[in-house]
């Protein structure tokens, strides 16, 4: 963000001009227009006064400002530059030069043009503000707080510059501290709504979301609000199963998609919505604003052939979490002769358990997590990565633009982001012929790489031996015990419209689910009351390491799954501990996911196609006891010998898809779809 361009004439002495005596007159005719905005008078005025005096400091510095408003960064650049030539010692020149060079992305530049207007002018606070904002693009957290500090000295009701420093004090984690100077920012500027928005995210990360959700609210009532707020606000209402209105906003949502407006970020739109043409148009209005292809590097094309093929794996999710979960088994399998393995690790350094497992996996664990996206890219293009496969897709902590500006010859999406990233600088998503059926293929912009089944697993967790009781969970002695643990988003009005004619339909039966904050087990509970269901028919499960987590399922009878959105590696956590999973499978990629796990293990008769289906199914089970003990004896009996959990035939099937990408981009063909079977990855490579 940037304050207007100043306009503001240098040192130029016009009595003393050497060039016509018209000079001054039309320069100050020029100046007029300029600070009238009129910006065409004021070009052709500075243009003649040119002609006149090629060398006049003012005309050049203030046509380059005049060509910086207009948005010509490189043009305005030129002449700033000349004017800096003919005087250097001009605050204002090198503070348009810093803009002009943040403009076009040279912020290192940029910072050494404000660093010059500051030390001509130390009280320039817009110079510390802007070298701010640079030093935020570089990611040099602490020296862009102490430029914004010394913003805010030298004009302390500078709203903008409180602002911006909550979002550096945010991403230090000192999140009360930015939390203050957001509400200072308001205090100057109460109905500014990028600060009211920035304040939502501060006190969501906070876990205060019932402020955040006001607070987000007060920025939507102001009218003018940052792009893609409306989502933010409508994610937060979902994680926190407050349903008032929410299908009248899922319809303006989709309406305003249509539109082509900036209004959600596309991973909202998975948890609302089945629409493949909506997620797609959805994932491609946030690329195009956010993350747009990106030729700041020069072009990459394909190494020299290396001795083994080099995989770059890109994830913020390398610690205890279900990513990591479901990826090392297949990282500790890749096939050492044929495959170099690294891990890109944009994430929070964490040590858990599964950090250090990950790090003995990878061949080379990089952690990028403080540099730029240009420097990653420069590092990935360093090792000659030949494929890199991005694992957090449009998530929470995603880097996208590091993949729009080619950190490998091939960039693959895959695990993290359940659709198309609409990007056309990912080149392959991997899918089955479950989640994307050939009727499907032309909602993803990525070409699709086919595997016998979708979901890496890992086939080495550990159950823990201890054995719940019921009483000790919250849970009765007797009756059926309905679970889902999936995240609180996941759970709409209708799938929790269908849960409770399910329990109405059995007596006695209990739904056991997992509330992420305080504020959904309340909501939830109130919406079954409304429904007619004691709301002590729903329990609400605390966290537990995972172990005890897996065995914890022994307890339930059913896992009901979650549509639009469905369960991914919770689904997979489930049928590990052997838990029947019954899915309802939709249109889109996250809403077939448990369908094709169910399919990988052999349970077709768990996944319905209609709300009705799934409902009769559910009951079914429950009360045809028979029947659910015939279902889970073939759980156990398939679970170790289909393709869901087999890691080696999965990893086969992976390494054949990488083979055939990287053999296209080495015989510089494009990219195709690519089919695998179980009896091809079986074949030798080479």
């Amino acid at each position: 963000m940037k304050p207007p361009v100043r306009i503001h004439p240098g040192t130029q002495t016009f009595r003393n001009d050497p060039s016509h005596a018209g000079v001054v007159e039309k320069f100050r005719q020029g100046l007029a227009a300029h600070q009238k905005g009129q910006m065409d008078t004021a070009a052709a005025l500075y243009l003649q006064v040119l002609k006149l005096n090629p060398i006049h400091f003012d005309a050049l510095h203030l046509l380059g400002v005049v060509e910086l408003t207009r948005g010509n960064y490189q043009t305005s650049l030129t002449l700033i530059c000349k004017a800096l030539n003919v005087n250097n010692r001009d605050a204002n020149a090198h503070y348009n030069h810093g803009l002009a060079l943040q403009a076009v992305g040279r912020h290192g530049d940029a910072i050494e043009s404000y660093d010059k207007a500051v030390a001509l002018k130390p009280d320039y606070s817009s110079a510390w503000f802007n070298r701010g904002n640079s030093l935020m693009q570089v990611n040099s957290l602490s020296e862009a707080l102490q430029s914004f500090d010394m913003a805010i000295r030298c004009s302390p009701n500078h709203a903008v510059a409180h602002m911006n420093r909550g979002l550096v004090l945010e991403q230090l984690g000192r999140n009360l501290d930015a939390l203050a100077s957001y509400d200072e920012s308001l205090r100057i500027r109460s109905d500014d709504p990028g600060a009211l928005v920035n304040r939502g995210n501060v006190l969501k990360a906070m876990e205060r979301l019932d402020e955040a959700i006001d607070s987000y609210g007060r920025a939507l009532k102001v009218g003018s609000v940052p792009d893609f707020a409306f989502g933010i606000w409508l994610q937060l209402k979902m994680q926190i199963c407050d349903w008032g209105d929410l299908k009248r906003q899922f319809v303006e949502m989709s309406q305003r998609i249509l539109r082509d407006e900036k209004i959600v970020q596309p991973f909202t739109v998975l948890a609302s919505t089945d629409s493949l043409h909506l997620q797609r148009k959805a994932a491609e209005i946030w690329i195009n604003a956010r993350y747009p292809g990106n030729d700041a590097l020069p072009a990459i094309g394909k190494y020299s052939s290396h001795p083994k093929i080099r995989i770059g794996y890109f994830s913020a999710d390398f610690h205890n979490h279900p990513i990591a979960y479901l990826l090392a088994d297949l990282i500790e399998s890749h096939d050492r002769e044929r495959f170099e393995v690294l891990a890109f690790s944009i994430g929070a350094d964490k040590d858990d358990q599964m950090r250090r497992r990950l790090r003995a996996a990878f061949d080379q664990f990089i952690e990028v997590r403080d540099l730029s996206d240009m420097d990653v890219v420069k590092r990935a293009r360093q090792f000659e990565i030949d494929i890199a496969i991005d694992l957090t897709g449009l998530t929470s902590d995603a880097r996208p633009g590091i993949f729009a500006m080619r950190a490998a010859p091939v960039q693959v999406s895959y695990l993290g982001y359940l659709g198309t990233m609409g990007a056309e600088y990912i080149d392959y998503l991997i899918a089955d012929h479950v989640i994307v059926p050939p009727e499907s293929r032309n909602n993803y912009a990525e070409k699709i790489a086919y595997l016998p089944s979708y979901q890496a697993n890992d086939a080495k967790r550990q159950i823990a031996d201890r054995m719940f009781t019921r009483a000790e969970l919250g849970l009765p002695n007797d009756g059926f015990v309905f679970s889902c643990f999936n995240n609180n988003y996941k759970i709409t009005s209708d799938t929790f419209d269908g849960w409770m004619r399910i329990l109405k339909r059995v007596d006695g039966s209990v739904l056991f689910l997992y509330a992420e904050n305080q504020f959904a087990a309340i909501n939830l509970r109130n919406e079954a009351g409304m429904r007619g269901v004691d709301p002590n028919r729903l329990v609400f499960a605390q966290r537990l390491p995972m172990p005890e987590y897996l065995a914890r399922y022994r307890v339930a009878d059913l896992f009901l799954d979650t549509a639009p959105y469905n369960a991914g590696a919770t689904a997979s956590d489930a049928l590990w501990a052997g838990l029947p999973v019954l899915t309802c499978a939709g249109e889109a990629f996250a809403s077939r996911v448990a369908a094709s796990l169910l399919m990988a293990i052999g349970l077709p008769e768990l996944v319905t196609t209609t709300q009705e289906q799934y409902e009769s199914t559910a009951v079914e089970l429950a009360t045809n006891r028979e029947r659910l003990l015939m279902v889970k004896q073939k759980l156990e009996n398939n679970r170790l010998c289909t393709a869901l959990f087999d890691t080696a035939r999965f990893t086969k099937a992976i390494e054949f898809a990488f083979t055939k990408m990287y053999e296209r981009c080495q015989d510089g063909s494009p990219p195709r779809e690519i089919e695998v079977e179980d009896q091809e990855c079986s074949k030798q490579l080479f």
